[in-house]
């Protein structure tokens, strides 16, 4: 691996990194660093590049499984959470897999059109901007008292509206965390409950979606590219680690305002500059 390739997959493993969980949309921000800059597709082939992708997403996938480790194993009834009672609310596993179900069947419903058609530029410059309207929409309809203070007083009906908010996250640009936690917020929780859930759902959908693009693509992972993916994987776990223990310490105060004028800047220079 040449020095430039150490720097390219060091500097998309940090995009993936402090992106794919933000409500700034992870996609957005690979067609300017990748599609318009770096061009991996080139530097190797579409199919290395795709699959290098996939990769460095799991680094990311990998970083919050270490941050919310007592969480997973608590909904796995492997381990008490730490001042959790018997008799107290805490959220179960099934309360996840409802929150899956509707963007889970939707995507492979409707998985070949979304990778024929809706991958590009253009429909990601929309999705920023749609998704940014419905952030602005969550901080200034939300309810001025959440009724859901934390992740474990989430109600069966709360984590089913939230996943069939997740949906629109299906449209490349609108961004699962942006969709899940402006849902989130706008029945009722905090933003850091609604946070929190996002993450914890994340985990399963996105690894399962990555594994399976990575068996399809597994044809494509040979001796000369694996220094290369190794690096990314490296970078986006670590960049991940640091955003996501930011990104929770922030969003109950910041709210989500920020991040929807942030998504309207990004959506103007993608049209502006690089269309």
């Amino acid at each position: 691996m040449s020095l430039w390739e150490a720097f390219v997959a060091i500097i998309l493993g940090l995009v993936e990194g402090l992106t794919e969980f933000a409500p700034v949309s992870s996609t957005g921000h690979m067609i300017i660093v990748d599609d318009f800059l770096f061009q991996t597709k080139d530097m190797f082939s579409p199919d290395v590049a795709n699959t290098f992708k996939i990769v460095i997403q799991l680094g990311s996938i990998l970083a919050v499984v270490v941050l919310m480790w007592d969480r997973f194993m608590n909904l796995l009834g492997l381990k008490k959470m730490s001042g959790q009672t018997t008799s107290g609310p805490r959220l179960n596993l099934l309360q996840i897999i409802v929150g899956l179900i509707p963007a889970g069947i939707l995507g492979l419903l409707f998985d070949d059109y979304i990778d024929e058609y809706l991958f590009s530029t253009k429909t990601v410059v929309i999705g920023l901007v749609l998704g940014a309207f419905l952030m602005l929409a969550a901080d200034w309809f939300r309810p001025r008292r959440p009724k859901t203070e934390t992740v474990d007083q989430i109600t069966y009906k709360q984590a089913l509206t939230v996943g069939l908010i997740q949906c629109f996250s299906l449209w490349p640009g609108f961004s699962r965390s942006g969709s899940t936690i402006s849902g989130g917020v706008l029945i009722g929780m905090s933003h850091r409950a609604a946070a929190d859930f996002t993450f914890i759902m994340a985990v399963p959908i996105m690894a399962g979606a990555s594994f399976l693009s990575l068996l399809n693509s597994w044809d494509s992972i040979t001796m000369e590219v694996v220094p290369f993916f190794v690096v990314g994987f490296i970078s986006a776990f670590i960049f991940a680690l640091l955003s996501i223990r930011f990104f929770l310490k922030l969003i109950n105060r910041i709210k989500l305002v920020p991040f929807a004028i942030y998504r309207l800047v990004l959506a103007a220079v993608i049209y502006f500059v690089f269309l």
